[in-house]
């Protein structure tokens, strides 16, 4: 014989029933929120831009080439953040530092006097005493110490003592380009504290490693070096500058090494000191940097695209842990509903009848 009534409400009736011995239940928990679904990924955070670093080297008058590669990455969109340099390119590239641009370089250099820069006083030491270079520098900065000028620069010379490396990141920054500046022979070395200093060209001719040291990511070194071409030097500088060229040679090479993009300019035919021939100098630097400019472009390319990279996978890494968290966050909140049923419903619930603590 078929029942005339549903069998679900008699269940239902019958475990009220039950519940009604005993004393009043307490209220039902609260029934479990599902969170909304993840549907679209949290955006990549960007990756940081590349730090272009320039490394000048030294060469006396040819580093007026130095000016033209700074003109060139410029208008390439690839403006040097931080600069170091040797002997020549630690004048350039204090003044650099100091907020100039390249075309104000140029017109400093176009109205140069050498009477400015150079101060004859006989000496065992060296000819050029180098404090009117000092007092150069510091005024075209603007007397601002080395830590104080708006782009990171740092200028490298060599203890006369022990023949160590010195970087000068602080400090009077027209002594620290003098004493970088000092060619043995020629300049007399200059006393900074306990010690003496001379040309950074005898350790670091173009000082990659300093740059690197000052954050950049990019390091673009202009060598402007004396090479040894089997000829003698005509004049006492340019026999000066080749030996000193020649010492730091194998150093120079190991240090060039490990820059990304090295520039040469075409200046071995200008003298040392042949100031007639800095526009020539800067149109090689100019020239010499538009040729670099594709390498320059496919490494810094290359290192925006691993950064990019390494910033998906940081977000792909992020948005797994975030959601294990939330299925951890729903199973614990399920359990706890569960845990906090009355008899009741966990009676209605073995029946089937009470679905308020939905599985996550």
């Amino acid at each position: 014989m078929r029942l005339a009534f549903p069998l679900r409400p008699l269940v239902l009736s019958s475990l009220l029933g039950l519940a009604a011995c005993g004393s009043n239940p307490p209220a039902p928990p609260p029934a479990a929120q599902a969170q909304p679904a993840l549907t679209t990924p949290a955006p990549t955070p960007a990756a940081p831009p590349v730090k272009v670093g320039v490394a000048l080297g030294g060469g006396a008058a040819k580093g007026f080439a130095h000016i033209g590669v700074l003109k060139m990455l410029e208008a390439n969109g690839f403006a040097p953040a931080v600069v170091a340099g040797t002997s020549a390119g630690s004048v350039v590239g204090a003044l650099y530092a100091s907020g100039m641009n390249a075309f104000e370089l140029q017109e400093k250099a176009v109205a140069l006097d050498e009477a400015k820069i150079r101060d004859l006083q006989l000496s065992s030491g060296g000819l050029v005493q180098g404090q009117k270079l000092e007092d150069y520098v510091n005024a075209q900065v603007r007397r601002k110490p080395l830590e104080q000028l708006p782009k990171p620069f740092v200028a490298v010379a060599t203890r006369l003592e022990d023949g160590e490396r010195t970087v000068f990141a602080r400090g009077n920054t027209g002594q620290a380009v003098r004493a970088s500046s000092s060619v043995p022979g020629v300049f007399q070395p200059v006393a900074i504290g306990k010690h003496h200093f001379v040309d950074g060209g005898i350790v670091s001719p173009v000082p990659v490693d300093a740059a690197r040291q000052l954050g950049a990511d990019v390091v673009i070194a202009v060598d402007i070096s004396n090479k040894a071409r089997g000829q003698t030097p005509g004049h006492l500088l340019g026999a000066l500058g080749q030996s000193i060229a020649i010492m730091g040679q194998k150093l120079g090479q190991a240090e060039l090494a490990r820059a990304d993009v090295v520039i040469r300019p075409q200046v071995r035919d200008i003298g040392p000191a042949d100031f007639s021939q800095r526009a020539q100098a800067i149109v090689e630097g100019e020239k010499a940097a538009l040729a670099a400019m594709p390498q320059i472009r496919a490494r810094i390319a290359q290192l925006q695209a691993e950064r990019a990279q390494a910033a998906r996978q940081v977000a792909q890494k992020a948005q797994q842990q975030a959601a294990l968290a939330r299925q951890q966050e729903a199973q614990e909140r399920h359990q706890a509903c569960l845990d906090n049923r009355s008899r009741l419903q966990k009676l209605a619930g073995m029946a089937g009848l009470d679905d308020s603590c939905a599985a996550p």
